[in-house]
């Protein structure tokens, strides 16, 4: 793994990280919560980048996956901010994933891969649309949406990626639900954002691919 692209990507995502916060205001009013910790955000967005990088390497679709968790880093802050995840923002993560994607699969000639992105896409779509109807489900339908975009790049990791993306955030989410709990900081109505772990269930997946 170049150490230079490495370096290249963590700068990328500090930046990333650090305009977020700002970026984020346009889709919230609260501006308190969206100002709060841009050196940690910074440093999310340096860590995600990096990972992604170091799990990629040079490959051609690298910078599909980096577009995608730009927005994602952006939606996590608004996700955290309001319990909203904007359309805006998902469409660009869709939109632009898919678009990297399909010009890394002409780069490499292998737009069956693509294929298979697309039917990943559509069975996380499905298969939250169904958690998202379950009676006492606390899903939105900005989470089946960020789900669907999210399906994208993992199916194009294969089958068994896919399938770490869709479980690690539920486990994810019912670890930091439990803790919460048992540190008396919700209660069990509390709504909380799902986005944020949807977002590091895919990056984690991505990590095992």
């Amino acid at each position: 793994m170049s150490v230079g692209l490495l370096t290249a990507a963590a700068l990328c995502g500090g930046l990333v990280g650090t305009a977020a916060p700002t970026v984020a205001r346009r889709f919230t009013t609260d501006r308190f919560a969206t100002a709060r910790w841009t050196v940690g955000w910074a440093l999310v967005g340096a860590v995600v980048f990096a990972g992604l990088a170091a799990a990629l390497g040079p490959d051609p679709a690298l910078p599909a996956y980096l577009l995608v968790a730009a927005c994602g880093v952006v939606l996590a802050v608004v996700d955290l901010a309001c319990l909203r995840l904007p359309d805006a923002l998902v469409g660009a993560a869709a939109l632009g994933g898919g678009a990297g994607l399909g010009a890394a699969a002409l780069a490499a000639g292998t737009p069956g891969r693509l294929a298979v992105a697309l039917a990943g896409a559509a069975l996380s779509f499905a298969l939250y649309v169904l958690l998202a109807l379950l009676p006492g489900a606390r899903l939105g339908f900005g989470d089946v949406k960020l789900a669907a975009a999210l399906g994208l790049p993992l199916g194009w990791l294969g089958w068994p990626t896919l399938g770490y993306g869709l479980l690690l955030p539920h486990l994810l989410n019912g670890v930091l639900v439990l803790a919460l709990l048992a540190a008396r900081r919700v209660r069990r109505d509390t709504a909380l954002p799902f986005g944020p772990a949807l977002l590091a269930g895919a990056w984690l997946a991505v990590l095992l691919a």
